[in-house]
């Protein structure tokens, strides 16, 4: 899948992804922050990743875990602080929920901030359970 606005790209070819890139940005990040490098390539080998370019420059990313059938998990949503208020959350968020992986019934979504920008696209703000794992 590839979707254009301007001069900015995404895709969901994999090997576009620059994983310095997403290694980089995700230590800059509040909820991955600690998340050692290795797992980070683990948790992106198997996912579907939408990345976003400028150019031939990768300035964002967002991932989708999910069965591809009946729900999927939206996570590691990032645009480069230089960029962002140029509408591309938005060209991201809409692109990824035109994937054909989040064609499910359930998507998830959890966070701590931009929630004005996910309720655009019908995400809603709700309590949730979870179990973490030491060190992830």
């Amino acid at each position: 899948m590839e979707r254009h606005m301007d001069s900015y790209r995404i895709t969901d070819v994999g090997k576009e992804l620059d994983m310095d890139f997403v290694i980089r940005s995700l230590h800059t990040s509040y909820w991955a922050q600690d998340r050692p490098d290795d797992i980070i390539l683990r948790s992106f080998e198997s996912s579907t990743v939408l990345s976003l370019f400028e150019g031939k420059k990768q300035i964002g990313f967002a991932r989708l875990v999910g069965d591809g059938v009946t729900f999927c998990w939206v996570c590691d949503v990032f645009i480069d602080p230089s960029v962002r208020g140029r509408g591309l959350g938005k060209f991201l968020m809409r692109t990824l929920c035109e994937h054909p992986m989040a064609q499910v019934k359930l998507k998830l979504l959890i966070t701590k901030d931009a929630h004005g920008l996910y309720e655009q696209f019908g995400f809603e703000r709700c309590e949730a359970m979870s179990l973490r794992e030491a060190g992830y």
